[in-house]
């Protein structure tokens, strides 16, 4: 069997970024009314929690809005420290997990360092090396049969050249966790070659943004584990992207350092007050990722009827694939014409075929669902070609 591929980008000063088109953006390209777009590319919740409208209807809030939040945001730490089983010093807050993930990079990426970026996953993390000056190692994902599970042996030997390490699982965009056992192993294989070449071990960040589906978390291995750090959000299964609330958990040591770079009050006083009232009231989170699921399933059977292959996803999202980068290009295109917004993936990404698509409502799904159904009975036949 040949070698995985391990490709390096060299540190250079990154081009400019452009994120995706607002809504308003694609209505006014395709002549459809806003209130038409339904963005199946953002994995966000189609509303926010009922607890969270509550709060901001009762207007008590930690602060006055004339003034800063707490600088500690105590309220909301103690909240997270309790619901994640932790201790309070082991916590930092930040405004998302993209925040978060960019205080690991200004504190653990020097410029001219490197880090391993398996691939397929989240788009951030070469974006914020890049931002570093660093190098992206990048370390090919198993394929789809073996779940896009971590390639375990390469990973680890990047590792031995890189200061960062980014993980996520369940991954995104794949929608999968990577195999029981499979990161402890990684950790242990890191930190045993790290004791053996005589340097620091990387700090290996782990995201669990999607964790909130699933039952399980990788939060007890921070204690065997110093250089882990596992980020958390409020965005994915809370339902409150818009309030902007990441979490990162690592030894209390680690978080020292990250707090180093961190800015004083990016977290607002409303989402400080609403994400800890949503960590602090117990059940209804459960009854949420539930519905999820069972819509997600709904959803994925109905593209299926459609003649789609979605594949297995444990997340709010599905990813599928579509047999070719042309036919996934000329399917997103339909999918727009009709105000549906798909996450595409550009020529040379691995997934290039796939579209990746967000759980939504049960009317915004079925809309998905008939468009499907129409374009698979020929909406074009050159789709197919």
């Amino acid at each position: 069997m040949s070698p995985t591929p391990v490709t390096m980008t060299s540190p250079v000063r990154p081009a400019s970024y452009s994120w995706e088109a607002t809504s308003e953006q694609v209505a006014a390209r395709y002549g459809i009314p806003v209130e038409r777009i339904v963005r199946f590319d953002l994995n966000t919740s189609p509303e926010a929690p009922e607890l969270a409208g509550r709060v901001l209807a009762a207007g008590r809030f930690e602060s006055s809005l004339s003034e800063y939040p707490p600088s500690d945001y105590h309220r909301l730490v103690d909240a997270a420290a309790r619901r994640y089983g932790v201790a309070r010093e082991e916590i930092l807050v930040g405004a998302g997990a993209d925040e978060v993930l960019d205080l690991l990079g200004k504190a653990f990426l020097p410029a001219g360092g490197a880090a391993v970026v398996p691939s397929p996953t989240y788009a951030m993390y070469r974006v914020l090396t890049e931002q570093r000056a660093a190098s992206v190692l990048s370390v090919a994902r198993r394929g789809a049969a073996d779940g896009f599970a971590l390639d375990v042996p390469a990973v680890r030997e990047a590792a031995r050249h890189a200061s960062l390490v980014w993980l996520c699982s369940p991954n995104n965009p794949t929608g999968l966790p990577d195999p029981p056992g499979a990161i402890e192993n990684l950790l242990a294989g890191i930190t045993e070659d790290a004791a053996a070449d005589g340097r620091p071990a990387p700090v290996v960040a782990l995201d669990e943004a999607y964790a909130d589906f699933t039952e399980t978390t990788l939060l007890p291995l921070r204690s065997r584990f110093p250089r882990l750090v596992i980020v958390r959000t409020a965005s994915k299964a809370y339902g409150l992207a818009g309030l902007r609330v990441g979490f990162a958990i690592a030894d209390r040591r680690t978080i020292d350092e990250i707090a180093t770079y961190r800015p004083p009050g990016s977290v607002s006083t409303v989402s400080v007050t609403v994400v800890a009232t949503a960590f602090e009231t117990d059940g209804w989170l459960e009854g949420r990722v539930a519905a999820i699921h069972a819509e997600r399933e709904r959803l994925a059977a109905g593209l299926r009827d459609a003649g789609w292959e979605p594949g297995p996803s444990v997340t709010n999202f599905l990813l599928v694939p579509l047999g070719s980068p042309e036919r996934a290009a000329a399917i997103a295109e339909a999918l727009l014409r009709q105000g549906l917004v798909p996450r595409t993936f550009g020529a040379g990404h691995p997934l290039s075929d796939h579209l990746r698509i967000t759980v939504r409502s049960v009317e915004e799904d079925d809309r998905l669902i008939a468009a499907a159904r129409e374009i698979g009975a020929g909406i074009g036949t050159e789709i197919r070609a």
